[in-house]
């Protein structure tokens, strides 16, 4: 039998939707699929001839669990100078992807009972992922009228005894709203006197469309109390490569780093090596064609009446629909062969997530067909 840990959990519903979509497309079915968080660039040339020249040399062997020392220093640097931080590549951990990293957070600091406060709308793999590791969640609603800023009130109305950390996701997804300095000033006040981690998600803090981004390494004095992630797989189309990172105290660091060792041994080599590149590679023109496709999608859904909060990072844009969004999304891609994510996967019923991680001739047709589809209802 199935552990009942394992049998409550559920698959991803963004994945399965986008298995779903694509199940449909081999078939020749002409769906636009609007699921996904990944771009839809390719990985910039520079990473790939890096990476394919490591493989011409057969520098693919074990490495350290941790990941290599070039690419933690790497990380350290390019962090640490961007956030005026000193950080030690000892403090840092490459990961699979920042899905591992974030696992290996709640793995490393979660014992069984330990309670972690989450915000919803909520990206689908957290509470599974605080859950597997034994831990318990408390969902603080953030709400359309109020821009989906969290509240810190909230927060420390719930805080007790077995709260081990506070998980923040900055911009944000679903929403792409950005979370406000003075709460994420709060928070790490509030951190320190009432002793809990901040793990803080900030794998979208590359694509933001708004001068006013605070990452938690903006307002936190060290990393005593946080754990900062990050990836490279938003920032230069690398999804699939599997590169993620944690930075936190080394007492963290080394935690996680024991978690990995017993897992996955280390880090795909020559993706390592890859992503050490794509720290010197530029992605400005990516993010300005999503901000050219962030800005197109909100301008022809306000002309559609749809109500929404305009999204300040990330590439999504998390609508309300009338009636059940599950249906809704279910009917759409039947009629109109449009995927989308329903926002009760991200526990906000009654709102649907829409990707536009694709180009502008595609998403015209998609947004033409969703408006005669809401016409119709």
């Amino acid at each position: 039998m199935v552990s009942r840990r394992i049998s409550e959990i559920p698959i991803s519903k963004t994945m399965e939707l986008d298995a779903k979509a694509k199940a449909l497309i081999k078939k020749g079915e002409d769906v636009i699929n609007l699921t996904a968080g990944e771009p839809d660039f390719p990985t910039p040339e520079p990473i790939v001839e890096e990476a394919m020249k490591f493989l011409q040399k057969g520098e693919v062997k074990y490495t350290d669990p941790r990941g290599i020392y070039e690419l933690r220093e790497g990380i350290a640097k390019r962090i640490g100078e961007r956030y005026k931080k000193d950080i030690s590549p000892d403090q840092v951990v490459v990961t699979n992807g920042a899905k591992q990293a974030l696992f290996n957070a709640f793995m490393a600091l979660l014992d069984p009972g330990d309670e972690v406060i989450v915000f919803s709308p909520v990206w689908v793999s957290y509470i599974p992922q605080i859950i597997l590791a034994g831990g318990t969640v408390n969902v603080v609603e953030t709400f359309m009228s109020k821009n989906f800023q969290p509240s810190l009130e909230e927060v420390e109305g719930l805080l007790v005894g077995k709260t081990k950390a506070v998980l923040i996701n900055s911009p944000n997804n679903p929403t792409g709203v950005v979370y406000r300095r003075e709460f994420l000033e709060g928070l790490v006040r509030l951190a320190k006197k009432r002793n809990f981690y901040i793990i803080s998600d900030e794998v979208y803090d590359s694509l933001v469309y708004t001068d006013e981004f605070t990452s938690i390494l903006d307002v936190s004095e060290g990393f005593d109390r946080i754990v900062y992630i990050n990836g490279f797989s938003k920032s230069h189309s690398m999804t699939g490569w599997r590169l993620g990172y944690l930075i936190s105290s080394e007492k963290v660091a080394t935690a996680v780093s024991k978690i990995q060792s017993h897992t996955t041994s280390c880090i795909n080599t020559v993706a390592q090596y890859a992503a050490l590149k794509a720290l010197e590679v530029d992605n400005s023109y990516m993010v300005q064609t999503f901000k050219e496709r962030k800005n197109f999608v909100v301008e022809r859904l306000k002309k559609m009446g749809v109500k929404f909060v305009e999204p300040e990072g990330a590439f999504y844009l998390f609508f309300k629909v009338r009636g059940d969004d599950v249906k809704f999304c279910e009917r759409l891609l039947e009629e109109k062969k449009v995927a989308l994510v329903p926002g009760s996967a991200f526990l906000k019923p009654g709102l649907v997530r829409l990707s536009f991680a694709t180009s502008i001739e595609r998403l015209t047709e998609a947004l033409d067909r969703i408006e005669d589809f809401l016409n119709s209802r």
